[in-house]
């Protein structure tokens, strides 16, 4: 691999620069604030996911004391190994310089990865461990070496700890296996000491699940309820539709993985793409799911590209501008390169009733510095003594997340919230009697208290729709029991 390391280092080092410019741009997302927060409450578990997440923002905060960029490095890390990773797959199926070169330009090109290793959520990880598990299995196939299964069972086991659905990149491979050597290898005792290895290594999370009563079941029946009953039957394929040339190298992936006489010993990783993309379109999920096996297809689709222009093999320089060129100009769309100011003009955007409608991410990304600051605003306004015992509740997990971190650097109380794993970390002081309320309702606040100040009605020109019109109130004298409340809302703190 030494000869290609200049391929490698030139594709890489334009994927950081991309996020590099960018990741520094607008502000945390909401699911950045709700992942940063957990990680301050590091355990083997989370009401919404695994716990990898919480560990590696807990790094974040150790370098980089939870800067924006500092954060987001962790995820370009990521999405570069996946990049690094196609790379090497293509190397141990037998390409050589250009077929390495088409598969990491594919991840160049592929526009969601961006979004995807811009923003500090576990999706970037889990593609990570998808990515590695297949390059550990073809290392395995090249060198049926032992040691190789043992890393592909660490590494599913790091895969569940991360992301849930990387069961169903399992189970394809399980399937494939069937198609490697007749199924020999289910026949290998090391094979069950890697499912062994994996299964210690996600135990901990198991125990943690059955000690909170799985919560992940609960999140699973809402996330099924207010989000994958709308996904349409052919949705979930037409979004693959989006990326037309990486599909069209993914498919020349597949179809080589299946029936290329040079690749046939590699056709369990055909096989499990393919169940795992049908397991996937079953179970209704969401499109950006699946995109973890791509990098595997474009490695792929590269080696059977780069094999069938041997002959004219400069026109792999061609394929390589064809399936970037038209990318480009799509990034500032996934990844904020762009200033905002230059974004909305970039995407002609304009001002609506003092709003400028964005996409849901970006829009997320807004407002939440402002909010902070208006509650620390209230908060100092309030004499000392008070301050002592006052609550700071925030309605949904992204104003909650983001009174927790952002609010570090004005000092302000650690929040609560009654959503998701907030609910979880309690409501620190019933006896409190001076409340800041952020988002809640003038019903929820009035229910709760006897005496309710409207504060602000919030609103930025940026955020998101149901972070805009959003009220502060001042509230004091609770007149229900704290405790009870709290308990309650167990049932509903996915709503």
């Amino acid at each position: 691999m030494k000869k290609y390391l200049p391929i490698l280092l030139s594709l890489a080092g334009c994927k950081f620069i991309i996020h590099a410019l960018a990741n520094s741009n607008y502000g945390f997302h909401r699911d950045e604030l709700l992942h940063l927060s957990v990680s301050e409450h590091l355990t083997w578990g989370f009401m919404e996911f695994p716990p990898f997440i919480a560990f590696v923002g807990k790094l974040a905060e150790f370098f980089f004391d939870y800067s924006l960029w500092g954060t987001r490095l962790f995820p370009t890390l990521a999405g570069i190994a996946i990049l690094v990773l196609s790379c090497m797959i293509a190397k141990e199926l037998g390409g050589k310089a250009k077929a390495i070169l088409l598969a990491g330009i594919c991840v160049l090109a592929f526009l969601p990865f961006y979004r995807n290793h811009t923003l500090f959520q576990p999706v970037a990880f889990d593609q990570l461990f998808w990515t590695l598990g297949f390059y550990f299995f073809s290392k395995f196939i090249n060198s049926e070496k032992k040691n190789y299964l043992v890393f592909l069972g660490i590494t599913l086991g790091l895969g569940l700890l991360t992301k849930y659905t990387i069961l169903v990149w399992a189970f394809g491979l399980f399937t494939g296996l069937f198609f490697y050597k007749g199924g020999a290898l289910f026949k290998d005792k090391w094979l069950y000491f890697s499912a062994f290895v994996s299964l210690f290594i996600f135990l901990p999370n198991i125990v943690w699940q059955a000690q909170h009563d799985f919560p992940l079941l609960r999140h699973l029946q809402e996330l099924n309820e207010s989000q994958l009953d709308a996904v349409e039957p052919f949705d979930f394929i037409l979004e693959q539709l989006n990326f037309p040339f990486t599909l069209i190298v993914s498919l020349f992936g597949v179809v080589a993985f299946l029936i290329d006489k040079n690749l046939k010993k590699y056709r369990a990783i055909g096989v499990a793409t393919i169940v795992t993309f049908i397991t996937m379109w079953l179970l209704s999920s969401k499109a950006y799911y699946i995109f973890a096996i791509y990098p595997v297809l474009f490695a792929g689709g590269a080696v059977k590209i780069a094999s069938l222009l041997k002959k004219r093999p400069k026109l792999i320089y061609v394929i390589c501008g064809v399936v970037l060129v038209p990318s480009i100009p799509f990034i500032p769309e996934l990844t904020p390169i762009l200033p905002i100011e230059q974004y909305v003009n970039y995407m002609d955007k304009e001002e609506d009733n003092g709003r400028v409608i964005l996409t849901g991410d970006y829009a997320d990304m807004f407002g939440w510095e402002e909010q902070v600051k208006l509650v620390d605003s209230v908060y100092r306004s309030l004499p000392e003594k008070e301050r002592s015992t006052t609550m700071v509740w925030a309605e949904n997990y992204g104003e909650a997340g983001a009174l927790k971190i952002l609010g570090k650097k004005y000092g302000l109380p650690n929040p609560i919230s009654r959503h998701g794993s907030f609910w979880s970390w309690g409501y620190q002081n019933k006896n409190a009697t001076t409340w800041i309320s952020l988002g809640n309702e003038k019903e929820s606040v009035e229910y709760v208290f006897e005496e309710v100040i409207l504060v602000k009605m919030i609103r930025h020109k940026y955020a998101i729709g149901e972070e805009v019109g959003i009220p502060l109130y001042l509230c004091r004298k609770p007149k229900i029991d704290i405790e009870q409340w709290w308990a309650d809302y167990e049932d509903h703190v996915f709503d």
